[in-house]
């Protein structure tokens, strides 16, 4: 009967930051918009507009491991207080990792996956999936991905 019961905020109350923009919201448009709680606090977006406020639209929610393998930038890992760091986007997007071991694994990872995508571009004939380099580092992902 007593104590305070912690509430999702309303649709018009969600907002996220860009690095450019600080606040934005999700367009009332959106399939989004009515959703008050996400399980990333990460989102992509394919547009963003500006009326009464900076709006994005067509905007999906991304966990941490395929914004670091996929996310533009360079992914650098550091020592912080104690913690390991992974670092996007010249530091404004950051993870702290479970463990060294983890932080380099995954920035590793993502070395692989670069290095992969521009043998692709160099051989687009090549089939990823039928190498045996691509298919582990695919294979890698995929699992990463699914059992994060």
């Amino acid at each position: 009967s007593t104590g305070v019961v912690k509430m999702q905020p309303k649709a018009e109350e969600l907002k996220f930051v860009t690095k450019n923009d600080g606040y934005v919201h999700i367009h009332p448009s959106s399939v989004n918009y009515q959703i008050r709680h996400f399980e990333s606090p990460y989102l992509v977006y394919h547009e963003k507009i500006k009326t009464s406020r900076v709006f994005i639209r067509d905007c999906s929610m991304v966990s941490v491991y395929p914004l670091v393998l996929l996310g533009g930038g360079q992914v650098h890992m550091q020592l912080q207080k104690g913690e390991f760091v992974i670092s996007l986007d010249d530091g404004w997007i950051q993870f702290v990792a479970a463990s060294h071991q983890v932080a380099e694994l995954v920035k590793e990872l993502r070395c692989e996956l670069d290095q992969l995508l521009q043998d692709k571009i160099k051989n687009p004939s090549m089939d990823l999936c039928m190498c045996p380099r691509g298919s582990r580092i695919i294979g890698m992902i995929v699992k990463l991905v699914t059992t994060q």
